[in-house]
C-alpha cells in the first residue's frame, strides 16, 4: 500500500513547475525585445496608459552629419527593464530613417522596422538598465533634419512613449522649427463652443437613438458611463458622446465587426481643449484625418475626468467619400485611449461593439454592446471550464482516489469512470473552444502574441491523451510503468501551459478581463489547486507509513484498522467536497466577469 519517496517527489516537482510558469506568464510579454509589432506607434502592448514627464533622455555626439555618417546616440536615465529607439523625420510620421550599428549587443539588439534592417533598436532581456550606446548610420537619402524618438518601459505598468531627442540637421540647411502642424494637421475649423452642462439619458429610447455602457447609465449622474447619442431631425443628427477619458474618445459606423473601412470620429484632448475631428479607417491602423467641413454645431466639455462632445452632421452626403448614408444599418464601435499632442495612441481594450447592425436614425432605441464578441466570450468560458474545473477534479480523483471508489460502476471501477468522463469532457470543451477563434478570424491571428501557440500545443497535448489512454497496455503488462510515467508527463506539461496561456489571453483585447483582480484571482484558483494536493499528498502518506508500521510489528488489528482506513476515506471525500466548492467559485468569478465585459 505505501508509496516510495522518490514517487513522493514527483508532484513536488509537478507543483514548483506549476507555480514558476504561473509567475513567469503573469509578467512575461515582450522581455526579449522582439517588438515589431510597436515599431509604428512605438507603444508597447502593454494596455495601460503611457505615463507623462519621462525621466530618461537621449544625447548625441554631434547635431550635424552628413550622409554616410556615424552619430553616438546615448539613452540614459533611472533604472529600466525595455527600451525601442528609432531616428524619424522632422514631421515624425515617415517610417524609421537610416539604420543602426550595435556598440554591446549584450543589452540591445537591431530590428528590422517598415521592411528597413536595422532601423531600430529594443532591450534583449529584461534586466534593469541605467544607459545605452548606439551609433546612428546616416543613409544617402537622409532628410535635412532627423529626431530621434524613445519608448521607455520602467515595469510592465509604467512607461513612456516616444520621448522626444535632439534634432540633428546637415550641414548648411535653415534650421529646423516645430510647425503647428508637425503631428496633426487641422484644417480651417467650424466655430467650436463649450457646453454649458453635462449631457443626460432622460430621452434615450424616445428621442435619441442612445448607446450605454453599462446599459442604462447616465453621464448626468454616473461618471463611469460611457454613453452615445443620435437625435434626428428633418436632414440632419446631432450626435453627443460622454465618457471617462485623458486622451481621446471615437465611435465609428461599420458594414461588419472589423476595423476596416468604417467612417469614424475622433474627439482629442489637446492643451485642455478637446478638437472633434471626422476620420476614416483603412484597416488595423491609425485612422485618416479628413476634413471637418461636414461638421455643424461642434461644443465639447472637460469635468472631473469625463470628455463629451457634441456635432451635427447630415443624414446624408452625395458626393463625400468616407462619410456613411445613415439612412442604413451598421455595427457601431466606441473606443478610447490615450492621446498625446494631439496624436492618438492605440485604444488600451477591445472597442465597445453593438450587438449588431442598427440604423440610428430609424425608431430611437436604448442598447448596449459588448468589449468581446460572443465567439470570443464562448472561447474564453470554455477553456476556463475545462482547465480550471473538469481536468483539475479529475487529476485528483485519479491520483488520490482510486481506493476510494474501487466498486464497479458500468462495468469498470468508480474513480475510473468518472476520471475517463472528466477527461473526456475536457478535450470535448478544449476542441470547441480551439476552433472558435479561428471561425471568428477566419484563420490565424497574428496580433495575439505567444496565446494562439500556446493554445496549439494545449490541444495538440489533450489529443495525444486521449490517443495513449485509448492504447494504453493492459494492468500486468511490462510496457504499463512507462505509459503510466508517459500519461502523467503529458497531462501535467498540458495544465502548467492551459494556465500559462489563459493567463495570456486575460490581457488580450478580445476579452481584457477588467482589473489586477483577474490576475490575483488566477494566482489564488492555483495555490487553491496546489494546496488541496499538498494536504492529500501528505494524508496519503501518512496513511502508508501507518500501514508499514502495522505490517512491521506483526499487529493483528485488521478489524480496527479498516476503521482508520475508512476514516481516511471520508477524511479524503471531505477534502474534494471543499475543494470542488472553492473551485466552483473561481470559475464563477470569471465566467461572470466575462459575461459582464
Amino acid at each position: 500500500m505505501g508509496r516510495k519517496k522518490s514517487e513522493m517527489a514527483v508532484p513536488g516537482f509537478t507543483l514548483g513547475a506549476f507555480i514558476l510558469l504561473l509567475l513567469v506568464s503573469s509578467v512575461a510579454n515582450y522581455p526579449s525585445g522582439k517588438v515589431t509589432k510597436s515599431c509604428h506607434g512605438m507603444i508597447p502592448e502593454h494596455g495601460r496608459t503611457p505615463q507623462s514627464d519621462p525621466p530618461c533622455y537621449i544625447s548625441v555626439s554631434q547635431t550635424t552629419f552628413r550622409p554616410g555618417e556615424q552619430i553616438k546616440v546615448t539613452l540614459s536615465g533611472p533604472p529600466f527593464k525595455g527600451f525601442l529607439l528609432e531616428a524619424r523625420d522632422e514631421n515624425l510620421t515617415g517610417p524609421p530613417i537610416g539604420s543602426f550599428t550595435l556598440i554591446d549587443s549584450q543589452v540591445s539588439q537591431l530590428l528590422t522596422c517598415e521592411d528597413i534592417q536595422g532601423s531600430a533598436v529594443s532591450h534583449t532581456s529584461p534586466s534593469n538598465k541605467r544607459e545605452i550606446k548606439v551609433y546612428w548610420n546616416a543613409p544617402s537619402s537622409a532628410p535635412n533634419h532627423i529626431k530621434f524618438l524613445a519608448t521607455v518601459v520602467e515595469k510592465y505598468n509604467i512607461y513612456w512613449v516616444m520621448i522626444p531627442g535632439p534634432i540633428i540637421s546637415q550641414p548648411n540647411v535653415l534650421p529646423f522649427t516645430t510647425p503647428k502642424a508637425t503631428i496633426a494637421p487641422m484644417p480651417t475649423l467650424p466655430p467650436v463652443s463649450q457646453l454649458t452642462k453635462s449631457f443626460n439619458a432622460s430621452d434615450c429610447g424616445n428621442k435619441k437613438f442612445c448607446i450605454r455602457s453599462p446599459l442604462n447609465c447616465d453621464p448626468e449622474k454616473e461618471l463611469a458611463c460611457v454613453f452615445l447619442s443620435f437625435t434626428r431631425d428633418a436632414k440632419s443628427v446631432m450626435v453627443e458622446m460622454s465618457g471617462p477619458s485623458k486622451g481621446y474618445l471615437s465611435f465609428a459606423f461599420s458594414h461588419d465587426q472589423w476595423m476596416g473601412d468604417d467612417d469614424a470620429y475622433v474627439c482629442i484632448l489637446e492643451d485642455q481643449t478637446v478638437h472633434i475631428q471626422p476620420s476614416h479607417l483603412t484597416g488595423r491602423s491609425h485612422p485618416v484625418v479628413d476634413s471637418r467641413d461636414p461638421l455643424e454645431d461642434m461644443a465639447w466639455r472637460l469635468a472631473d475626468g469625463v470628455m463629451q462632445c457634441s456635432f451635427r452632421r447630415n443624414i446624408t452626403f452625395p458626393g463625400v467619400k468616407n462619410r456613411f448614408d445613415l439612412n442604413a444599418s451598421y455595427y457601431i464601435f466606441l473606443a478610447d485611449g490615450a492621446a498625446d499632442h494631439g496624436r492618438i495612441h492605440k485604444h488600451s481594450q477591445q472597442p465597445l461593439i453593438t450587438y449588431d447592425k442598427y440604423n440610428v436614425t430609424g425608431y430611437p432605441e436604448n442598447i448596449g454592446g459588448s468589449h468581446s464578441l460572443f465567439l470570443l466570450k464562448v472561447h474564453g468560458a470554455l477553456m476556463f471550464v475545462a482547465w480550471m474545473t473538469t481536468v483539475s477534479v479529475g487529476v485528483l480523483i485519479a491520483r488520490f482516489f482510486k481506493p476510494v471508489w474501487l466498486k464497479p460502476l458500468f462495468g469498470d471501477a468508480a474513480w475510473f469512470q468518472v476520471h475517463r468522463m472528466l477527461m473526456l469532457t475536457t478535450s470535448a470543451l478544449t476542441f470547441i473552444a480551439f476552433l472558435l477563434p479561428f471561425i471568428y478570424r477566419g484563420g490565424w491571428n497574428w496580433h495575439a502574441g505567444y496565446h494562439p501557440y500556446l493554445g496549439c500545443i494545449v490541444m495538440i497535448l489533450a489529443v495525444l491523451q486521449l490517443l495513449s489512454a485509448a492504447f494504453r497496455p493492459p494492468l500486468h503488462d511490462p510496457r504499463r510503468q512507462m505509459f503510466k510515467w508517459t500519461h502523467w508527463s503529458m497531462g501535467t506539461a498540458a495544465r502548467i501551459i492551459a494556465v500559462a496561456t489563459m493567463f495570456l489571453g486575460m490581457d488580450l483585447p478580445g476579452l481584457n478581463l477588467p482589473g489586477p483582480w483577474k490576475t490575483y484571482t488566477m494566482i489564488g484558483f492555483v495555490a487553491w489547486h496546489v494546496g488541496t494536493e499538498i494536504v492529500l499528498e501528505v494524508h496519503t502518506y501518512r496513511l502508508s507509513r501507518k500501514d508499514e508500521i502495522l505490517d512491521d510489528d506483526r499487529i493483528q488489528i485488521l478489524q480496527s484498522f479498516t476503521a482508520a482506513e475508512a476514516e481516511g476515506y471520508a477524511f479524503k471525500k471531505a477534502v474534494l467536497a471543499i475543494y470542488v466548492c472553492g473551485n466552483l467559485t473561481f470559475l464563477t468569478m470569471f465566467l461572470s466577469a466575462i459575461n459582464h465585459l
